[in-house]
């Protein structure tokens, strides 16, 4: 007999919704609280990825998907399209970070030191069932010097190979970056639209990209990572746009500077071509270097493409990198297709009996 569509179902799938949101009254039941405090990490891919910087309602989006990284996401940038856009912030420049952990993989002398802050980095991958829960986070004062500097005032490791005429510092671009929650991408697309896409992908698809890009997939260069800086970076508005800017508060953000010898763009000097360095550049939400390095290498790679090449295509990258839209796709195949399948069975069926004949 021939399968047709299926009617009747509202009942079913109201019961499907009822039993979904009894399934997480099982047990005892997590508070936001515990969650921001207990989920740190899984807080911070959660805002990087849905562009909104809250950790109460990253708390809450979490708890809501049980945990459900994508899920979590989704809840939160579609609260997000609900909010106001108030106010725009000044520009903000990552000099003036309050930097809570700094590392540099290319200088083991660096201005300002290494600071190792809190990481897993240097632990063993054990589980550690002891039961002692310590956040790690150290608050120094801002007049706390670090070898003769302010932690909120540390230079760039990039500042040295600028002075060596190693690096070439880009002209400031003062155009008004394209907002990528307020309209589609466009391709080719512009290096602003490049690095909210990066920002707000999916971590694990943004790793592998990179991690494919190093391997042989891409540019295939190692990056040299110059400066990692985790810190508080403050935010300022102008709302009488009046040149009068206001402190709003502090946002924790990753940063990654990624050091690449020039591709073969080498610029000529009086003794022939010169070599020098160019930069691939990641910022994320929160603590998520990881991610924050990935970007790095793929913003490299999308600056610099090389035709042919999947991870310098930025439709390839960008529009799979986006756990939302990527989710969302793959999820709707569990949906009914019943119209479409029939269409798709009967042309098998006609193909195979003209096939018998």
């Amino acid at each position: 007999m021939g399968y047709v569509a299926v009617k009747g179902g509202t009942k079913a799938i109201e019961a499907s919704v009822e039993m979904y949101r009894n399934k997480s009254h099982y047990g005892e039941e997590m508070d936001v609280e515990s969650v921001k405090v207990h989920m740190n990490q899984l807080i911070n891919q959660v805002m990087s990825e849905a562009s909104l910087y809250d950790r109460n309602l990253a708390a809450l989006a979490v708890r809501q998907a049980e945990g459900n990284m994508e899920e979590a996401v989704f809840l939160l940038r579609a609260h997000r399209s609900t909010l106001p856009r108030l106010h725009y912030s000044t520009v903000t420049n990552t000099r003036d970070m309050f930097v809570e952990r700094r590392v540099s993989a290319s200088f083991k002398d660096i201005p300002g030191g290494q600071i190792l802050g809190a990481s897993p980095d240097f632990t063993h991958r054990l589980l550690d069932d002891s039961g002692v829960h310590d956040s790690g986070a150290v608050h120094e004062d801002a007049d706390v010097p670090a070898y003769g500097y302010r932690l909120d005032a540390l230079p760039k490791v990039v500042d040295y190979l600028e002075q060596e005429g190693l690096f070439k510092k880009q002209p400031e671009d003062d155009t008004i970056p394209d907002d990528i929650t307020k309209q589609s991408i466009e391709f080719p697309s512009s290096r602003s639209e490049r690095l909210q896409s990066l920002t707000r992908g999916q971590t694990g698809a943004v790793t592998s990209l990179g991690y494919a890009e190093i391997r042989g997939y891409g540019y295939s260069s190692h990056p040299n990572i110059g400066e990692v800086r985790v810190g508080q970076q403050p935010v300022h508005i102008d709302p009488f746009d009046d040149g009068d800017a206001y402190y709003i508060g502090d946002v924790e953000l990753t940063e990654v500077e990624a050091f690449m010898p020039s591709d073969g763009a080498e610029e000529e000097s009086e003794g022939g071509q010169e070599m020098t360095f160019k930069i691939g550049y990641g910022l994320t939400f929160g603590q998520n270097e990881t991610k924050a390095i990935a970007m790095s290498v793929l913003d490299y790679s999308l600056s610099h493409p090389i035709e042919g090449v999947a991870t310098c295509d930025d439709e390839f990258v960008l529009l799979h990198v986006d756990s939302v839209e990527s989710t969302g796709f793959i999820s709707h195949l569990k949906l009914p297709h019943y119209v479409t399948f029939q269409s798709v069975l009967d042309r098998v069926r006609q193909t195979k009996g003209e096939k018998s004949e």
